[in-house]
């Protein structure tokens, strides 16, 4: 699938084709006077001078840093410098030479950490429905918690060597990361009757550090960290090759960190067979008994580990599996549906590909800019903007099935799919941490941070893909409404879907916030919970997407949450979600977007009057439960919603707050010049961008407060009305039926971009 892999490592000393094309131009215009590959020139230039300074600022280094910035050969803002003001060997990128998707060429192969091996084989799943609904395990009460053996009385059968952690940071990527031979990390079998199991998880969104076996059917995993950190292993997605069929294996993950999980009331992992693949069209499947999740024994003063366990029998002899915390949805899943998208002489007419910007390690951050050509400049100007995205947990791969599924139904030639298209300017980001995805972290970027907590950042370096996102939707405001922006999500310990939203003390706008996840509730009863959504503005979420972009003036906006397990309401309950029920979600977006906005008002005011009702009946609750009586027909109206209103359930990302990792030693450095004073993230973020006056800016740093989690309120029993309300669907009157096929229109000239 990668050809352009073979070619990259073979040519690894040659200059690239945009570096070439500017050393040229740069000579010719007289801005570099050495030879013309100046690639090698370059980097030997900057390696010896750079010997003598680590940092600009630093007074004995100035004299070699000015004598760097002097020399003829880098005289040119093509030169790229860091955060700090050092120069960074590498020319700044053009935007126009990579804008528009290629559809001549291969895929770009993902880049990778230059620490990472990976291995060369090209890992596919196919997509399955299962044709019965698929259970919960149902606990018993005597399910084993088995003692951690550990290395010393196990032997480890794999092991990943070269793994950053908290102590180092992000440096250079490469296409096939880690040059050299790769490792053979499984042991080697010693014969056909050797029964151990061979593990392998350095592809494409795999997460596995270490197996141990413990017993002949059983093994101890240990998951890999988020890269850069030692926080977050949550997400898990491994291979197992040398299976033995009719015994049982015994699996347990030893050091989760949530204390809290969806395993404990009865989720089961997912399990993939290649042979089932291959010869019964069988793909991902939940599988596994006996599950239990529990807190570690062992204790070592540190934070606690938390296991999860489950047992399982292969379907065949020597056959290749799978296991993963949710459905797999990598980087290459989302370019070859991208490529497909680019290649459809119909889609490709309302649907625009650009690249929004490079990740930090050089991969792609997509933009889809999608409307079908208006008939006049002012029909084009009177169209509103809906702006979704996701992935910035990469870990949470349902936001990437809801994604399709949002995708797959507005490029259809379906009336309401090309109606939404008439009214509604779509701007979609599909993966917004695109590095997180590949190197299977769980909720880091490569900066070793949560990208959901940066969103008012001024690092525009650090956090390119959560600068430019919110850089884009800046400019979008300036031209036009933007109606919607939703950010999907994945939840660990909640079921159903639900959407997390801002909450206005406008009476003007009273309650508003609420319409659009009410009618979504009654379109997909059976899967979305609006009972669990939540609309208070926690300090510690003021870094997140949807805060920033309500308080930039999107009155709708929302962070979608989708569980990792299943739904609790009506017909679906106690069953576990599939693709297909997260890309239905998909369709049921578009479908209450129509319905929001219905220029007959009937659902609109049907949805506050009940939403007013529900407040009363909330506010009614709470003062009965501090004891004091109320009157509801009076004042009840001027209460704060955020008084009444519980917080959202907590996470664990403020761990993972702050500045990027790699300018946490320069933090270190200037706080021990004074001892007895420490700068907070703020100083200190202004205090660095001080080095580089180019990219100084009037914003604020927005780095923001951590809170501590909240317990779980999640509504076990709450049911759902199995049909769906009888709704009008007479939406938008005029007709589509003399409409001209969008393809004889010119392309709008609407796109905007950072």
């Amino acid at each position: 699938m990668f050809p352009a892999l073979e070619t990259e490592l073979k040519q690894q000393t040659l200059p690239e084709a945009y570096e070439d094309f500017m050393y040229h131009h740069l000579q010719y215009y007289g801005y570099f006077k050495g030879p013309t590959c100046l690639s090698s020139t370059v980097h030997r230039q900057i390696e010896a001078v750079s010997r003598g300074i680590s940092c600009p600022s630093r007074p004995e280094n100035g004299n070699s840093y000015s004598l760097m910035l002097s020399s003829p050969l880098l005289k040119s803002r093509q030169l790229l410098h860091d955060d700090l003001g050092e120069v960074n060997p590498r020319l700044r990128e053009p935007r126009d030479l990579f804008a528009f998707f290629s559809t001549s060429g291969p895929l770009q192969a993902p880049r990778w950490p230059i620490e990472c091996e990976v291995i060369k084989e090209n890992i596919h799943h196919i997509e399955w429905v299962p044709p019965q609904p698929e259970y919960y395990y149902q606990p018993t009460g005597n399910e084993k918690a088995p003692e951690i053996v550990g290395e010393e009385k196990g032997t480890v059968v794999y092991q990943l060597d070269s793994v950053p952690t908290e102590d180092s940071y992000f440096t250079s990527s490469r296409v096939g990361g880690k040059p050299g031979i790769i490792k053979e990390l499984a042991v080697t079998l010693q014969g056909p009757e050797d029964d151990t199991l061979l593990f392998e998880s350095r592809f494409e969104s795999g997460n596995l550090q270490k197996a141990t076996r413990v017993n002949t059917y059983e093994y101890e995993l240990t998951l890999r960290t988020d890269l850069y950190t030692n926080k977050h292993t949550q997400w898990f997605y491994f291979r197992i090759q040398n299976t033995r069929k009719d015994v049982t294996y015994r699996f347990t993950i030893v050091n989760l960190l949530k204390p809290k999980s969806l395993y404990t009331i009865g989720m089961k992992p997912l399990m993939y067979s290649q042979l089932d693949a291959s010869t019964h069209s069988i793909g991902w499947r939940r599988e596994g008994n006996e599950i239990r999740y529990y807190r570690s024994n062992t204790d070592d003063g540190q934070q606690p580990f938390y296991c999860l366990t489950w047992t399982i029998q292969f379907p065949h002899d020597q056959d290749t599996c799978f296991f993963a915390h949710f459905y797999p949805y990598t980087y290459t899943d989302l370019q070859c549906f991208l490529l497909s998208v680019a290649n459809s002489p119909v889609q490709s007419q309302f649907c625009k590909l650009r690249t929004l910007c490079r990740s930090l390690a050089g991969n792609i951050v997509y933009l889809l800019t999608i409307t079908n050509p208006a008939r006049t400049p002012q029909e084009a100007a009177a169209k509103k903007a809906v702006v979704l995205t996701a992935r910035v947990h990469p870990g949470e791969s349902n936001g990437s099935w809801i994604m399709k599924g949002f995708l797959d139904f507005i490029l259809s030639n379906s009336p309401d799919a090309q109606l939404l298209r008439d009214i509604f300017i779509f701007k979609v980001v599909p993966m917004l941490n695109p590095d997180g995805v590949i190197v299977g972290n769980y909720r880091c970027s490569l900066a070793g941070r949560d990208l959901n907590r940066h969103y008012k950042t001024i690092l525009k370096e650090s956090f390119p893909c959560i600068w430019h996102t919110r850089n884009m939707i800046k400019r979008l405001l300036e031209e036009r409404e933007v109606l919607l922006y939703c950010d999907f999500h994945g939840h660990s310990r909640k079921s159903n879907i639900f959407l997390y939203g801002c909450n206005n003390n406008d009476h003007k706008f009273w309650l508003h916030e609420r319409v659009f996840p009410l009618m979504l509730s009654k379109n997909a009863p059976d899967k979305f919970s609006f009972h669990s959504c939540n609309f208070k503005v926690q300090k510690c979420k003021e870094g997140t997407g949807r805060v920033v972009m309500w308080r930039m003036g999107i009155l709708n906006s929302y962070t979608m949450e989708s569980t990792f397990g299943g739904s609790t309401l009506g017909n679906r309950r106690d069953t576990h979600f599939t693709p297909e029920d997260l890309t239905s979600l998909g369709y049921h977006v578009c479908d209450t977007l129509l319905d929001f906005c219905d220029p007959d008002r009937t659902k609109f005011m049907q949805c506050l009057a009940e939403l007013k009702e529900l407040l009363q009946q909330e506010i009614h609750k709470k003062f009965k439960e501090l004891g004091q009586d109320m009157d509801l027909e009076g004042s009840w109206s001027d209460i704060s919603l955020t008084d009444i209103e519980s917080s959202t359930s907590g996470s664990d990302s403020s761990f993972s707050d702050g500045l990027p990792v790699h300018l946490l030693n320069t933090t270190d450095e200037l706080n021990g010049r004074d001892k007895g004073t420490s700068l907070g993230p703020s100083k200190m973020t202004t205090l660095i961008l001080t080095k580089n006056k180019e990219r100084m800016q009037r914003e604020k740093p927005g780095f923001t407060v951590s809170c501590s989690p909240k317990r779980n309120t999640n509504p076990s029993q709450e049911r759902a009305p199995d049909t769906k309300p009888n709704w009008s669907r007479n939406r938008y009157p005029a007709t589509k039926g003399g409409r001209t096929t969008a393809v004889v229109y010119p392309s709008l000239h609407i796109y905007t971009y950072p």
